[in-house]
């Protein structure tokens, strides 16, 4: 019986990443190789600017450093930028762990954040820092806590497990960014405190609602919230939708919408 059971959850897991791949190939089929405007933080020591690429992806200039957050979608897309001094990557599926990607943007010796299940995968990279769940680590004066994200409803447990991929907090100057990866509205995320930006996931059936993801809002009160990775497997989540429920529910947040597509 447990070999069976071992059979049955290998396939869903196998089914699950199939699907991921196919969504992703459409996705870069409809993607606009046009850069998406610049968001700009100031902080106590230096301008943060954040690039949104496509669906998951961005890349932050933090101080000197130029830090490509689950650069995917093929290199094309990231040849107008600086080279990466260091990567950040949140999971194993293929729109956030995209090796082809990597191959085009970086060399081996480039330093990576990542969890476990990522560092398995990208053995031929040297420096891969690997972080669990509650971790940190530090480059110069940024710092980088990495925080549950996983799926909580029951038909979806497989898509994201717990302490496989991690969410982060990423730290400067004064100002916390955090970057959802892909979860639902799990404790953790709405125990957060001080966020000044959020890049916050919505897309079914693969991490949160709408709904869920405007109640979240509610609990952890980021200042700024930007919708992000909400493209799912019967298109994109009604961004305005959420933007009326969160302003509606938590005032003191603002929500910024960006055409991630």
């Amino acid at each position: 019986m447990r070999s069976i059971s071992n059979l049955s959850r290998n396939i869903r897991n196998v089914s699950s990443l199939l699907l991921i791949a196919i969504l992703a190939l459409g996705f870069v089929a409809c993607a606009s190789a046009t850069l998406k405007p610049k968001i700009e933080v100031p902080s106590s020591q230096s301008l943060i600017q954040i690039q949104p690429i496509f669906h998951g992806s961005l890349v932050l200039t933090i101080g000197d450093k130029t830090i490509y957050v689950d650069p995917s979608w093929g290199g094309e897309k990231y040849k107008d930028l600086k080279k990466p001094d260091l990567i950040v990557i949140t999971d194993i599926h293929p729109d956030h762990l995209d090796l082809k990607t990597l191959g085009e943007i970086a060399t081996k010796d480039t330093p990576i954040i990542a969890p476990e299940a990522v560092a398995k995968e990208a053995k031929e990279y040297t420096h891969i820092t690997r972080l669990k769940n509650g971790q940190s680590t530090s480059v110069n004066d940024i710092s980088f806590t990495a925080v549950p994200m996983y799926n909580i409803t029951k038909e979806h447990l497989d898509k994201h497990t717990k302490g496989r991929g991690n969410g982060y907090l990423i730290k400067f100057g004064g100002k916390t960014i955090y970057i959802s990866g892909d979860t639902e509205d799990i404790k953790e995320m709405r125990s957060l405190k001080n966020i000044d930006i959020a890049f916050l996931c919505m897309n079914q059936p693969y991490t949160m609602t709408v709904e869920k993801a405007a109640d979240a809002v509610k609990d952890f009160k980021p200042k700024v919230v930007y919708p992000y990775h909400y493209r799912g497997k019967d298109g994109l989540s009604d961004t305005e939708k959420f933007k009326a429920l969160v302003k509606e529910s938590s005032p003191s947040t603002t929500v910024e919408l960006i055409n991630w597509y």
